[in-house]
């Protein structure tokens, strides 16, 4: 058992008691299980209210994860990937194998998204909730074209997560390819004056800044920061249709 499974187990935060405590019960337990074979679980520290907020963004993540995969009633190994490749990208190589064993048991078990979210809002702000739904949408995307039914999970949790529609939308079009995609995501029109369109741009930067989840950690952060460059290429495909320098 890697390193990291003495550090979640240190420090798990919020999300050791309510409904995620709960669908999370028997896979940490399996875990401390593992760590305590011929060694102590380390202490905490000073750091440990900081890790419990990031193990607890992880371990939401990973729950409602769970629920867009099993959202069209079949779980790609494109989705998988993703996961692995968030998880490895964002909390490094030693957290990998932990988080996927905490998936697939996930994936096995019936995920109140509105019992999970209401936990959530309780315990997370704003910024961190459109973090999370930003990363859901990328795994529906991960297979290409999200299914009627993915979108219909997304659009649930959104608003089990109390995500106003217009950032939910906002962040949804940050995965289309159009023109009209672009503006979806400053929540303007085609119509609006370039002034609007700059101001719109301004207003979005600010609010989906990175280190608006800075307490999360840097690696949190660099996820943040993919989303953020979304949001400049948006601006950017707005400009050349305008021809706006």
């Amino acid at each position: 058992m890697a390193g990291y499974g003495k550090w979640i187990v240190g420090a798990l935060g919020w999300v050791a008691g309510g409904p995620i405590g709960a669908l999370l019960g028997v896979s940490l337990g399996a875990m401390i299980d593992k760590i305590s074979e011929g060694r102590d679980i380390e202490p905490l520290d000073g750091r440990s209210v900081k890790m419990g907020q990031r193990n607890s963004f992880l371990l939401s993540l990973l729950v409602l994860s769970s629920a867009v995969m099993k959202a069209d009633g079949k779980v790609m190994r494109s989705e998988l990937e993703f996961v692995k490749n968030f998880v490895r990208n964002n909390f490094g190589q030693h957290a990998v194998s932990e988080a996927l064993d905490i998936l697939k048991d996930l994936l096995h078990k019936d995920i109140d998204i509105e019992d999970v979210s209401r936990q959530i809002v309780l315990n997370m702000p704003v910024s961190q909730r459109l973090q999370l739904l930003h990363y859901l949408c990328g795994i529906a995307q991960s297979d290409a074209f999200p299914s009627r039914a993915e979108m219909d999970v997304l659009k649930r949790i959104a608003t089990a997560l109390r995500i106003p529609s217009e950032d939910s939308e906002s962040v949804f079009a940050m995965f289309g390819g159009s023109v009209d995609d672009a503006y979806k995501v400053f929540e303007i029109t085609p119509d609006a004056t370039d002034e609007e369109v700059k101001k719109a741009y301004r207003k979005m930067a600010l609010k989906h800044h990175p280190d608006k989840v800075a307490a999360l950690g840097n690696d949190v952060r660099a996820a943040a920061e993919e989303k953020f460059k979304q949001i400049s290429q948006a601006y950017e495909k707005i400009k050349k249709e305008r021809g706006i320098c």
